[in-house]
């Protein structure tokens, strides 16, 4: 089969289109035939290299992907060939105290495809077949591909840690970003009011056409005044930040007293100066995400197929032009997911 591989951490120019082993399913495994897989910014610091996380080379990265099931494993009664299915971009041990409780994202053992192990972007895979998740004809392979990872994380953030609600005001940085586009979905679904950042004027117009009440463009205008001006001086209920450095400061000024700040990410650096002061004087309750668990993954998904949320894609490229997609996203030049086709 052929596949997407990097031999060694660099820029884009180290992802290689190349021929590798055809996988075999074990038991309870199925065989998929990938159609579609998509690029998140993981795969990016993944193929950068980060120093404190080593991984083993070559890696094929990708978190995503939607195919049609080709043959299945031993003692796979769930599923059967010809399939249209998604996968569930995460796995965690099953048996800690984490996982009975539900919240496998919190497993010492939680892994992500790509990041801890070969990923997606590949002609064939083999996985577990509870991975797999029936897709309805009225989904296409690259909007199932776009959406399993973000629409998981966006659903934590959103609902299970931000608690949104109908009227709560909503501000979501970096709003063209694939979590950006979810999170503002997810928002409008449940009757919030939304005021979205973006850092060019086309990127803020497909915003607005999101659903978004208010675009900021963080260019040219400070965002904490806008925040303000709108919301009475009050504040955001919920302020979604996966931006990290650049934003973190504006994002502790911008929520309102005993508000929530829900983080999932840091695409600009991890390490801001921030004053204390105004989380403890003004009690604003911080929340990190990563991920999320099989009940999440379930609603979103749910949701996905209902047509109430739909999968952003800015482009579609050819698997064999992994790289190019990863310059765009690097040169923040996208609205939504990159997904490559098979």
């Amino acid at each position: 089969m052929k596949a997407i591989r990097y031999h060694e951490h660099g820029g884009p120019e180290v992802l290689k289109y190349e021929d590798v082993a055809d996988p075999v399913p074990g038991p309870g495994e199925i065989l998929l035939e990938v159609k579609a897989a998509s690029i998140n910014h993981i795969d990016i610091w993944l193929r950068k290299g980060i120093p404190t996380f080593p991984i083993h080379l070559p890696r094929i990265p990708g978190a995503d992907a939607s195919g049609i099931v080709r043959s299945v494993g031993p003692g796979v009664t769930t599923l059967k060939p010809g399939q249209r299915v998604l996968v569930n971009p995460a796995t965690s041990c099953g048996v800690c105290e984490f996982c009975g409780q539900g919240d496998m994202s919190l497993c010492l053992q939680y892994r992500i495809r790509g990041e801890h192990a070969d990923g997606l972007q590949c002609g064939l895979v083999a996985v577990a077949a509870h991975a797999a998740v029936p897709i309805p004809d009225s989904l296409t392979f690259e909007a199932a591909a776009a959406a399993p990872l973000v629409f998981l994380t966006s659903w934590r953030l959103m609902v299970t840690r931000g608690g949104v609600k109908a009227g709560d005001w909503v501000l979501i940085h970096g709003a063209g970003a694939g979590i950006g586009t979810s999170c503002l979905q997810i928002a409008r679904l449940f009757g919030a009011r939304i005021i979205a950042t973006a850092s060019t004027d086309e990127k803020c117009a497909k915003a607005y056409a999101l659903g978004a009440e208010i675009v900021v463009n963080s260019a040219r205008e400070d965002v904490v005044k806008r925040v303000r001006e709108a919301t009475a001086k009050r504040g955001a209920d919920i302020v979604v930040d996966y931006v990290g450095k650049a934003t973190w400061n504006q994002s502790l000024l911008c929520a309102k007293r005993g508000g929530r700040i829900v983080t999932c990410g840091a695409t600009t650096g991890y390490d801001p100066a921030e004053d204390l002061r105004h989380i403890f004087f003004r009690q604003l309750q911080i929340f990190g995400c990563t991920m999320g668990n099989n009940a999440e993954f379930a609603a979103a998904m749910r949701c996905l197929f209902q047509g109430k949320l739909t999968a952003v894609i800015d482009c579609v490229l050819p698997l064999k032009d992994a790289a190019e997609g990863h310059r765009r996203i690097e040169a923040r030049k996208v609205f939504g997911k990159i997904v490559l086709t098979i």
